[in-house]
């Protein structure tokens, strides 16, 4: 009897710790599921951006987002400030992929095709863009933002 209560101690003794270090959900995620949700929070950015919904745009991006442009570095104040400066009338992407070098870090990289102004000049054509997204505290938000025009072979 002691040595059938001594071997139950070591078996749990064993086994609660991997119960406890796993941390996954039950349920198993749809392949591709991940990437569409960070592709559409991108759609998403763009659509507020050219709906002119600052207060949306904002609520997508993290407080310590960047945006590197041609023009200069942009934190969120300046990238709305640059969306009431401008208009963009038409988007659309191509080359779409989503990478996680981190299960809270996710890479955007895509072609967008787009017809605008900002500050009165044309910015229509095409661009190579990516974006950055980690998840705080349950939610994907852009840290980061790039785009270059894309060059002509």
């Amino acid at each position: 009897m002691k040595k059938h209560f001594i071997l139950f101690c070591l078996a749990l003794i064993a086994t609660v710790p991997i119960c406890f270090g796993q941390t996954k959900s039950s349920q198993p995620q749809l392949p591709g599921a991940k990437e569409t949700a960070v592709a559409d929070l991108e759609k998403s950015a763009w659509e507020a951006y050219k709906n002119k919904q600052g207060d949306a745009f904002r609520k997508l991006l993290a407080k310590d987002y960047c945006g590197a442009y041609a023009e200069g570095i942009k934190n969120v104040d300046g990238e709305i400030a640059d969306m009431e400066k401008g208009e963009l009338r038409e988007y659309s992407f191509a080359d779409t992929k989503v990478v996680f070098p981190s299960p809270d870090a996710a890479v955007m990289t895509y072609k967008v095709s787009m017809q605008g102004t900002s500050a009165g000049q044309d910015v229509s054509g095409t661009y190579n863009a990516a974006s950055v997204y980690v998840q705080r505290d349950g939610k994907w938000l852009g840290v980061f933002h790039t785009e270059v025009k894309a060059q002509q072979p």
